[in-house]
């Protein structure tokens, strides 16, 4: 049972920080200029870097997030390592929808828009909150994954017996 209990806390720990990185990926994440025409939205902008900044700012919180999960569930699971990379596999896959969807449900922050001047009549808004690149959302699972096995291995390499040398003996 406690095996279960540890991939379920684990779970949901990083589900539930889904929830706050949304916001911040949506407060400090840039939007892009559309223009409203008869036909229907156009990205006023064609040259805008904001599509590229939303998936980069959502990357670098979700990625930090990681990292500092990671170290912390490290750090806890003392005899459920399994447990709690498996944990980290399927929450951060979790929360990386999570905040996915709260940052793209929830609008905060300052929303403007800068965009050339396009014609007289034409209205600029900012666009929703959006991923270009969908293959972000493996970052956070990635990266926690990544680094508990990097501190795994770390650790393993230093207590091996195989870095004593032949014959001497183990000291208590």
């Amino acid at each position: 049972m406690g095996h279960v209990r540890a991939f379920a806390v684990t779970v949901l720990a990083l589900a539930t920080l889904g929830v706050p990185a949304g916001l911040v990926w949506s407060l400090i994440a840039p939007r892009a200029p559309y223009a409203l025409t008869g036909e229907g939205p156009v990205l006023a902008d064609p040259a805008t870097q904001s599509l590229i900044a939303a998936d980069g700012w959502y990357a670098v919180i979700t990625g930090a997030l990681a990292l500092a999960c990671a170290v912390v569930a490290w750090n806890l699971a003392r005899t459920r390592r399994l447990e709690v990379l498996l944990g980290l596999a399927a929450g951060g896959g979790l929360a990386a929808f999570v905040t996915y969807w709260v940052g793209t449900t929830f609008t905060l922050g300052a929303v403007t828009v800068e965009a050339q001047a396009l014609g007289p009549g034409v209205k600029v808004v900012a666009g929703a909150l959006e991923l270009t690149a969908k293959g972000v959302l493996v970052t956070w699972p990635l990266l926690a994954v990544g680094m508990f096995g990097i501190m795994e291995a770390v650790v393993a390499y230093r207590e091996s017996p195989l870095r004593r040398p032949y014959g001497e003996i183990e000291r208590l």
